[in-house]
């Protein structure tokens, strides 16, 4: 009844790997321990989200905001006035401050373009 097959009995019967009886409870734990993990994951996968968006609604409103003068400056140049900043831009004394700010925004902007690429 028994075959010798490279140095191993083999039984006689079914081939293959018989279905090994699972414990039921351990096989429900594993699988609530697996919908635990699934649920942090999905949690901290929207907290991601959910920065990602606020940070670039905050870059929105400051480019807005920097729009804005912009645009107000231009209205002023329009009735020929010329906006102090931009006297200040032409005539070099508050240059470090204004490039401070307009640095700030494009570093701002800079790095909400690089913290998109996760």
């Amino acid at each position: 009844p028994f075959q010798v097959v490279g140095g191993k009995v083999k039984k006689p019967g079914k081939r293959g790997r018989k279905p090994a009886k699972i414990d039921l409870k351990a096989k429900l734990e594993r699988s609530r321990q697996s919908a635990r993990e699934c649920r942090a994951r999905k949690k901290l996968r929207y907290q991601y989200l959910e920065e990602l968006v606020s940070s670039r609604e905050r870059a929105i409103c400051a480019l807005r905001e920097e729009l804005e003068m912009y645009k107000q400056w231009c209205m002023a140049m329009d009735q020929g006035k010329i906006p102090s900043e931009i006297k200040a831009l032409l005539t070099g004394e508050e240059q470090g401050k204004v490039q401070q700010n307009s640095t700030k925004l494009a570093k701002a902007a800079k790095t909400e373009a690089n913290s998109s690429n996760p």
